[in-house]
């Protein structure tokens, strides 16, 4: 029997999250280079499954099944696509960052606090969180995957309201009762999207008689499975629905400003560049490939409200007062071109999609981090708060100036490849939607050099005029991050080598080619 890769890459920081907690109160400098370790050494088996990894090999590799409940057909069943296997990838790399960032966020608020381990629980949840990720991404048992995608709910919630953010214009006391406002409203709206989704998982069984998604993809293809139109649009909305909250998509997107506003900036990052990437990686993965003829019917209207996300979030961002609360409605409108060029039914498009589910990762990981620093300096979200911080802290700003580039994806960085190919995949099937997403990088660009402008030009302002740059803690988070954003965006090859056969593979599954190009006649 093969090694079990796949399963060491997800098990492994589940048994660091119960190590890390079970350290010593006392102990919390070591509990945090333990959880650090258990990333780095989860980042080793995941370059190990890159490596492995064959793009032109098998739709599923490295694949491992065992049964599970065997009286209702469920298995414990992981496989990677191309898709997959960079999403993995992804996840891995952010994590070091994420606990190195977080290193002095889970402290105790005073001197002898008898709150229970909070260092130490702080670090097995995003550990925790980490494990039910990467297995959601290798899940390819449906109810397996449901498992997990609803699990990772708890960790986050406790993440969200029990270790948030402190820095608040209104004190401890009201700090505290809008973390709890926060994570509840994460929770109950993407438990309603779960138990919806759990309704559809069900209707799945009854309709084909197992969970397994190459099981039920081959016997469409084969003929032996024959699906009610009408049963199929039901059973997608409810997958999509779910997705959809978790994307987040408008209009069930107004969780996130809320979520990533009062969280730390390692778990926003947590949130938004790995969490809501499970969304919009299972609409490629399940949507398109178990209700192809849905996914094309439901087509017109997702487009549509991909693109209300795009203009929506970036106009609310033009006008926030509070940095992370901007950056929260840039990346829903960043979801809209994600969900757009999944949906534009294009290979352009969704290599762009997926692409950008990884480039958006590293640069908001990148430009939430060094907001973080930021913050922690000053004590304020507040954008009034700040100026002139690039003439006392100007590594500081310089790196937050490339990372809110990258956000506004300007060529040369990594986000413009796949901003560009979603939207040349989707103007070759839909111009009139292409072409009005591209008001969201006018708005892009608009957001962000504002932010720019406001908090880091002009007069010093007394508040900020002995405010220390980057330390080498900090310059460790975000210079590898900024590499990576420079090397993809001048040479996006590794990842496109390795997601376009996916992606070939899933418009097969929806029974689509690209348009041809309409070139006039030569006189």
């Amino acid at each position: 029997m093969s090694f079990p890769l796949l399963t060491a890459t997800a098990v492994l920081p589940a048994i660091g999250a119960v190590a890390t907690a079970a350290v010593p109160a006392a102990r919390r400098t070591a509990a945090k280079w333990l959880a650090l370790l258990v990333s780095l050494a989860t980042l080793a088996l995941a370059i190990t499954v890159l490596v492995r990894f064959d793009p032109d090999g098998a739709r599923y590799q490295l694949t491992e099944s065992h049964s599970w409940i065997a009286a209702f057909g469920v298995r414990y069943e992981l496989g990677v696509d191309g898709i997959g296997v960079a999403l993995v990838a992804l996840t891995a790399l952010l994590m070091p960052f994420v606990i190195l960032a977080g290193w002095n966020d889970a402290e105790p608020l005073e001197t002898g606090s008898r709150r229970w381990r909070p260092t130490q629980g702080f670090f097995a949840l995003i550990l925790a969180v980490e494990a039910m990720v990467i297995i959601s991404f290798e899940a390819t048992d449906v109810f397996l995957f449901y498992i997990f995608f609803e699990a990772m709910l708890i960790p986050m919630y406790f993440l969200i309201g029990g270790f948030g953010d402190r820095a608040h214009e209104h004190g401890e006391e009201t700090a505290a009762t809008q973390r709890s406002y926060a994570a509840v409203k994460f929770l109950l709206y993407n438990l309603a999207g779960g138990l919806i989704m759990l309704a559809a998982v069900i209707g799945l069984y009854t309709v084909t008689g197992n969970f397994s998604l190459a099981e039920i993809a081959q016997a469409r293809a084969n003929g032996s499975l024959h699906m009610a139109t009408g049963t199929e649009r039901w059973l997608f909305l409810g997958f999509f629905f779910a997705f959809a909250v978790k994307a987040p998509l408008w209009p069930l997107h107004t969780w996130l400003p809320n979520a990533m506003g009062e969280s730390t900036a390692p778990v926003a990052v947590l949130i938004t560049a790995v969490v809501d990437k499970v969304g919009t990686f299972a609409m490629l993965r399940f949507c398109l490939q178990l209700f192809p003829e849905a996914s094309k019917w439901a087509t017109p209207v997702i487009l549509v409200l991909a693109l209300i996300s795009i203009i929506y979030g970036a106009l609310l961002a033009v006008g926030q007062r509070d940095i992370k609360r901007l950056i929260a409605y840039a990346s829903i409108s960043h979801f809209g071109f994600i969900i757009m060029g999944i949906f534009a039914m294009t290979s352009q498009g969704q290599s762009g999609a997926t692409l950008y589910m990884v480039n958006h990762g590293i640069s908001t990981a990148a430009l939430l981090l060094v907001a973080g620093f930021l913050i922690s300096r000053r004590g304020s979200r507040l954008i009034a708060d700040y100026g002139g911080v690039q003439k006392v802290a100007p590594v500081l700003a310089g790196t937050f100036l490339i990372g809110g580039l990258a956000t506004l994806s300007l060529p040369g960085l990594a986000p413009f490849v796949s901003e560009f190919l979603v939207l040349v995949g989707t103007f070759t099937r839909h111009p009139a939607i292409g072409v009005i997403a591209t008001f969201g990088i006018v708005l892009a660009a608009l957001y962000t050099l504002v932010l720019y402008q406001r908090t880091m030009t002009g007069p010093v302002k007394p508040e900020v005029s002995a405010m220390p740059d980057l330390k080498v803690r900090e310059l460790a988070v975000v210079a590898p991050l900024i590499v990576l954003l420079l090397f993809l965006g001048v040479y996006p090859k590794p990842v496109t080598d390795i997601v376009n056969p996916a992606v070939k593979q899933t418009m097969s599954d929806v029974h689509q080619t690209d348009p041809k190009p309409e070139v006039e006649a030569a006189k």
